[in-house]
């Protein structure tokens, strides 16, 4: 496939056969694809354009570099591996303890760059050594889990900040989304997501018509009464403007405390490869360490002008699921969108005019299929969750990548979410494995009923002393 820029024509490029599937290296036709590029970047668009704000970095910028950065991951994997490259929203803690000890947004890009170069660094090792590697590391059960707790971390992005700006909104657009993933046939199945933000639009535009303004929190701050539907910000917003760009500064201090993400980088595209290989039916392992270094090479390019991390996005891993066009001529056109975004602020204000609540309903079903991946791959792998070497470690990653666990070592350097969810996993599994019996690492089952070996042994050995005894 070269470069990954050459695609064959799927079917008649307009309504796949049932149960088909659009390949990577296919595509529907170009207004179709377009479609769905589009249907990318509002996917993403939310992460993308919020993580930044938490940042302290420009959102324009950001969106500007996800285009590039995704861009360099589709060239550099050849077109093998469909993903959309946004935002990290694993440093947003990060920059806020760097901010919180005097540091500037230059400071912020410099550590984080240094964490793209290490990233770069460890997909080099993994190219030169082989997915073996990670596999050894990250075994299905692992990445399994790591999948999970990414997907069901932003849970609570959805039940405590886009749900409650508007519940009925939200429950509305859930339904029809829903609905549409499931009832509507052709291409209008394949972008039953945009058709839900459309449908979002609409409804919000409806109630403020019809019952007024709101009182509800806006995202954040205090509850006050808004229109669902603000689209004041798209009036004031210039059709054509550059980003702000700045050069990175580089303070050890920073850096020590951002490098420790460099583990939950690795487990997240070790997990997303991982989980379009499994959607895709095609074996990318020989594409994982390429995935790695494209985006620590993206995410250096992205902060030596001031943007922010880049890291492949499970938004889109939603999206591919829910619409199951794999193809990466999509992501091409979600690139452009995304570069168009970034020098038009007015095109990006329509965008991050979303209302809270529409968001919420469209999250809950994306957030939710990214999580089951997870599932999926264990599923696949005929991972037994019977065991306790499998379930203990990745029982307890889960808990605390969803719920948000804290570990705070000092004032300035704490772990938390993914980042400690991850190592807890990867560490619990690889230290309990260590130290567990041998028939826990070669045997099957354990804590339910069944005829496990386990309980096979335990009635031989009762059996064997009654007969003594007898």
């Amino acid at each position: 496939m070269g470069l990954g820029v050459r695609w064959t024509l799927h079917g008649d490029g307009r309504t796949p056969a049932p149960g088909a599937v659009v390949r990577p290296d296919e595509r529907l036709s170009w207004p179709r694809t377009i479609g769905l590029g589009a249907q990318h970047v509002v996917a993403m668009f939310g992460a993308s354009f919020v993580a930044p704000v938490l940042m302290g970095l420009d959102p324009n910028l950001a969106i500007m570099m996800s285009g590039v950065a995704t861009v360099i991951f589709l060239l550099a994997t050849q077109g093998r591996v469909p993903s959309y490259l946004g935002c990290s929203l694993s440093f947003v803690g990060v920059a806020a303890a760097i901010r919180a000890t005097g540091g500037t947004s230059a400071t912020v890009t410099g550590a984080v760059l240094v964490v793209g170069a290490v990233l770069f660094v460890a997909g080099l090792a993994v190219r030169r050594f082989g997915a073996r590697i990670i596999h050894a590391a990250m075994p299905p059960i692992v990445t399994g889990a790591v999948v999970m707790l990414i997907g069901f971390n932003l849970a609570p992005v959805t039940a405590a900040t886009y749900w409650p700006q508007d519940q009925w909104t939200a429950l509305l657009v859930m339904l029809f989304t829903g609905l549409a993933v499931v009832c509507l046939r052709g291409f209008w199945s394949r972008v039953a997501i945009f058709l839900g933000l459309l449908f979002g639009y609409g409804i919000s535009w409806l109630f403020d018509r019809v019952f007024g303004k709101i009182h509800s929190v806006p995202g954040a701050g205090a509850a006050t009464d808004h229109w669902r539907l603000d689209l004041s910000g798209v009036g004031k917003a210039e059709w054509i403007g550059l980003p702000s760009f700045h050069a990175p500064s580089f303070q050890w201090s920073a850096i020590l405390v951002a490098l420790p993400v460099v583990i939950a980088l690795v487990a997240e595209n070790a997990g997303h490869v991982k989980a379009v290989g499994e959607m895709t039916g095609d074996n990318l392992d020989d594409k994982l360490g390429t995935a790695i270094a494209a985006d620590g090479a993206a995410s250096v390019l992205s902060t030596a002008v001031g943007g922010p991390p880049n890291t492949t996005y499970s938004e889109n891993i939603g999206v591919m699921a829910a619409t199951r066009v794999y193809s990466t001529a999509a992501y091409w056109a979600a690139a452009g969108f995304a570069l168009l975004f970034g020098i038009c602020p007015k095109f990006g204000a329509i965008v991050a005019a979303i209302p809270g609540g529409v968001l919420g309903g469209i999250t809950v079903i994306l957030y939710g299929m990214i999580g089951l991946l997870g599932a999926q791959i264990w599923i696949n792998a005929k991972v037994d969750l019977r065991n306790p070497l499998n379930l203990v470690p990745a029982a307890a990653g889960i808990i605390i990548g969803i719920g948000g666990v804290t570990l705070k070592f000092t004032d300035n350097f704490q772990l938390s979410g993914i980042a400690l969810g991850t190592i807890v996993v990867i560490t619990g599994y690889h230290v309990l494995r260590a130290l567990a019996p041998a028939h826990m690492k070669e045997q099957e089952p354990l804590l339910d009923e069944g005829t496990s070996s386990y309980d096979e042994d335990a009635e031989a050995t009762a059996e064997a002393a009654q007969r003594a005894s007898s």
